[in-house]
């Protein structure tokens, strides 16, 4: 072989490896942006490159996959279902106690599914893994409430805070698992 035969097959290697690697990245890319929705937008914003936010959502799956993240026993469900029912009943009369009672709800259903409850981004993100099309909802909601403590939300706000937290309380319900590992959407 010549060296100008070596170069060019060297130079041939480079392209067809470049070419898959950008195929991967780009399926990767679809898969990511399929599987978190919005949540991926909002990586992307955040971080300014594509990279960086793939690799903050490949880690949020991979920090999620490790721990037990479990279905609730049907007394469980039948028991926040309950609670679910009064909070919401309670609006009428008490639209802020209510939102507060929701938040707490959505909180500790949560905790009895497994999920770390840390300061509220962390949660938002573990959410996000298996619940993407609801964790918008889930943040307007806790933005709501963090103006209602500061008594700067309406009453339109919190009625719209309660769809939110219940959109998210029917997926964290709901949620269909398989063994220790939620079936992702």
């Amino acid at each position: 072989m010549t060296t100008t035969s070596i170069v060019i097959l060297i130079l041939v290697v480079i392209v067809v490896a470049a070419v898959v690697l950008s195929v991967l990245r780009e399926r990767r890319s679809r898969r990511l942006r399929s599987q978190f929705g919005p949540e991926y937008d909002r990586a992307l914003q955040e971080s300014g490159s594509r990279s960086k936010a793939e690799e903050t959502l490949v880690q949020r799956q991979r920090r999620l996959e490790k721990l037990h993240i479990h279905p609730l026993s049907p007394e469980e469900r039948d028991r926040f279902a309950a609670q679910w029912h009064e909070t919401q009943t309670r609006f009428v009369d008490d639209p802020d106690g209510s939102v507060r009672g929701a938040d707490r709800l959505v909180f500790d259903v949560m905790q009895a599914r497994g999920y770390p409850m840390a300061d509220f981004e962390h949660r938002a993100e573990d959410i996000s893994v298996n619940h993407a099309h609801v964790v918008r909802n889930y943040r307007s909601a806790h933005e709501i409430a963090v103006r209602q403590e500061k008594g700067q939300a309406s009453t339109e706000d919190l009625r719209q805070a309660m769809v939110y937290y219940r959109d998210l309380f029917d997926e964290l319900i709901e949620a269909p698992t398989v063994g220790a590992q939620e079936v992702r959407r």
